[in-house]
C-alpha cells in the first residue's frame, strides 16, 4: 500500500480517537482540519478501502404553526369535548365551536373527530342535530405525542408504534409536519486500522499541491510529498437547469400533434359561461354550472356579449326552442346575464368553441390546445383543483365516430405508452354519439383519460359550423402519470428536487 497523506493520516488517527465511528463534522474538530481536507481526505481513503461511509436517514417531526397552538391549548377536538361536558353533556355542532373560540370552519372537522375517536355522537334533539358527549375521556396518543413534543423536534422513527400512527395522523391534519434529514458517518475498515497503526511510527510527510522555487532551492523538496489525486473517483454532480419533465412532455404532446397537422388554439384562463358553457348546448340549470363545480369571478363578476351579438342570438334561440337545429331545445327561458358571468375556465372545450368562432377557420380543419383548466374538486391522488387538458377538434364532412376512435388510441398508445384501450358509451349536453377513452399499462392498471365524440347540431349550427366535427378532451396530467408510471397526481407538481433531477431526459 502506498505511503498515506499527511491528512489521511491525521482522519485515520482521529476515527480510532472517537472509537472507529464519526461525523464528517466531528472529523474536522478532531483533526483540525478545514471541511474540504475532511471531505478529499475521506474520499481518498474510502476509494482505498480503509474507510466506509454510512448514511442513516431519519424523518424529524415538529408542530406545524397552527400545531403549536394546539400544544398549549389542545386539539379541537378536545377544547370542543370540555365545553360540551361543561354546558350540560349537549350543544349543537355550530354553537360548541363558537363558544371554544375557534373558527366556523372548525364545525365538520371537530364533529368528524369527535365521532371517530367515540368520544361523542350525533342525536336529532327538537328538529336540531346535537352533540352530545357525557364525559371527558382520557388523552389519547394524538395527544400524548403533542406533549412529548413540546415545541422540540422528535425523531419520528424512535416513536413506539402507537405514536408513529398518531404522527402520520396528524401529519395529515397539518398540525405536524415533517422532513427527511440524512446522518452522514464514517467508519474505519480494518485495513484502515493497520494503515493507522503502520503510520504511528513513523510521522507522515507534509502534502503539497506544486513545488515552487524557494522548496527546490532550499531542499524542503525531499522532505514533503506531492498530494495524490483519484482521477477514477466520481466528480460532483452538477444540475443544469432544463425543462421541467411534465413541461417538457406537454412540450413533446404539442410537436406531435403539430406534426399531425393540428393548429394550435389559445384562449384566456378567464373565460365566459357564454364560451364555457352555452355555446356547448349545456343548459343554464345544469347541475355542472354550479358553485361547487365552477369557480366565478366576484369582481368583476360580468363581462360584455357584445362582440358576439349574432351568435348569442342564435344561441339563445337554440337553447329556447331548438332554432334551425331541428332540436326542441331545452324549453326555459334563457338568460343573457347568466351567459355574460365571468369564471374560470373548467374544461379544454371552451378552446374548441373559440375556434370554431374565429374567422380563420378552416373546413375541413384541425385544432388542438393544451389548456390549463380549474374546478372546485376535493384534492386527492386522481383529482386537483388546477389541471391540464388536451383538447382536440376536427371539422370535415367525411369523417365518421371511427375516425374518431382511431384518434384517441393514437394517443393513448403514442404518448401514454399504454398496452391496449378500450372505449365506454358516455354522455355529454354537446356530444353525440359520446365515447369514454380507457387505457391500460401493464403493472399501472386501467385509467379513464377523457370523453370525446361527435358535436351536436346545437352546438355547431349557431356557431356557423355546418360540418361535422369530432372532438375529444382528455387529461393530459392522467396521460402522464400513466407514461411514468405515478399514481399520485399532486407529484406533477411536486417541489421535490431530488425526484425532478432522476427523471430521465427525452
Amino acid at each position: 500500500m502506498s505511503e498515506l497523506g499527511e491528512n489521511e493520516a491525521r482522519i485515520l488517527k482521529a476515527l480510532q480517537e472517537s472509537g472507529g465511528k464519526a461525523t464528517p463534522a466531528i472529523l474536522a474538530q478532531k483533526s483540525g482540519l478545514a471541511d474540504s481536507a475532511v471531505a478529499r481526505a475521506i474520499l481518498n481513503l474510502s476509494s482505498r478501502g480503509l474507510i466506509k461511509e454510512l448514511v442513516e436517514k431519519r424523518t424529524e417531526i415538529q408542530a406545524t404553526e397552527e400545531g403549536e397552538q394546539y400544544v398549549t391549548k389542545g386539539l379541537p377536538e378536545r377544547q370542543v369535548a370540555k365545553i360540551i361536558v361543561q354546558s350540560g353533556g349537549h350543544l349543537t355542532p355550530k354553537e360548541a365551536v363558537e363558544r371554544t373560540g375557534l373558527s366556523p370552519d372548525y364545525v365538520p372537522i371537530v364533529t368528524g373527530w369527535l365521532t371517530r375517536k367515540k368520544w361523542g355522537r350525533l342525536e336529532k334533539r327538537d328538529s336540531q342535530t346535537e352533540l352530545i358527549v357525557e364525559r371527558e375521556r382520557e388523552r389519547d396518543s394524538d395527544e400524548e405525542l403533542l406533549t412529548l413534543i413540546d415545541h422540540k423536534v422528535l425523531t419520528q422513527e424512535e416513536l413506539p408504534n402507537e405514536l408513529t400512527f398518531s404522527a402520520i395522523r396528524l401529519i395529515r391534519r397539518n398540525i405536524l409536519e415533517s422532513r427527511e434529514r440524512s446522518d452522514r458517518r464514517v467508519e474505519i475498515t480494518p485495513a484502515g486500522t493497520e494503515a493507522a497503526l503502520a503510520t504511528s511510527t513513523t510521522a507522515p510527510k507534509t502534502e503539497v499541491s506544486n513545488l515552487t522555487g524557494d522548496m527546490i532551492a532550499s531542499g524542503d523538496w525531499e522532505r514533503v510529498q506531492l498530494r495524490t489525486y483519484n482521477v477514477s473517483s466520481n466528480v460532483p454532480n452538477t444540475w443544469p437547469g432544463r425543462l421541467h419533465p411534465y413541461a417538457k412532455f406537454l412540450r413533446n404532446a404539442k410537436q406531435q400533434l403539430i406534426g399531425l397537422g393540428f393548429q394550435e388554439v389559445t384562449g384566456p384562463l378567464v373565460e365566459y359561461a357564454f364560451i364555457n358553457c352555452d355555446c356547448l348546448y349545456m343548459p343554464q340549470d345544469h347541475p355542472a354550472r354550479e358553485v361547487h363545480d365552477l369557480f366565478y369571478l366576484k369582481d368583476p363578476s360580468k363581462g360584455d356579449l357584445s362582440i358576439w351579438n349574432g351568435t348569442v342570438d342564435r344561441v339563445e334561440e337554440t337553447h329556447e326552442n331548438g332554432d334551425k337545429t331541428g332540436s326542441k331545445g331545452w324549453r326555459y327561458s334563457y338568460s343573457r346575464d347568466e351567459a355574460a358571468r365571468l369564471i374560470m375556465r373548467s374544461h379544454g372545450t371552451a378552446l374548441s368553441v373559440r375556434a370554431m368562432l374565429s374567422k380563420n377557420v378552416k373546413i375541413p380543419g384541425k385544432y388542438f390546445a393544451v389548456a390549463r383548466c380549474y374546478r372546485p374538486d376535493p384534492l386527492d391522488k386522481t383529482h386537483l383543483m388546477e389541471f391540464n387538458q388536451v383538447e382536440g377538434i376536427i371539422i370535415d364532412p367525411n369523417l365518421n365516430l371511427r375516425n374518431l376512435l382511431g384518434v384517441l388510441e393514437m394517443f393513448a398508445k403514442e404518448i401514454a405508452g399504454a398496452d391496449k384501450v378500450r372505449f365506454k358509451p358516455d354522455y355529454f349536453p354537446f356530444t353525440e354519439p359520446s365515447v369514454e377513452l380507457q387505457a391500460y399499462k401493464e403493472g399501472y392498471g386501467w385509467v379513464e383519460f377523457g370523453g370525446s365524440g361527435i358535436f351536436r347540431p346545437e352546438v355547431t349550427i349557431p356557431l356557423g359550423i355546418k360540418a361535422q366535427v369530432l372532438a375529444w378532451g382528455l387529461g393530459i396530467d392522467r396521460l402522464y402519470m400513466m407514461n411514468k408510471r405515478i399514481i399520485d397526481i399532486r407529484q406533477l407538481f411536486s417541489p421535490d428536487l431530488e425526484w425532478i433531477r432522476n427523471q430521465k431526459l427525452e
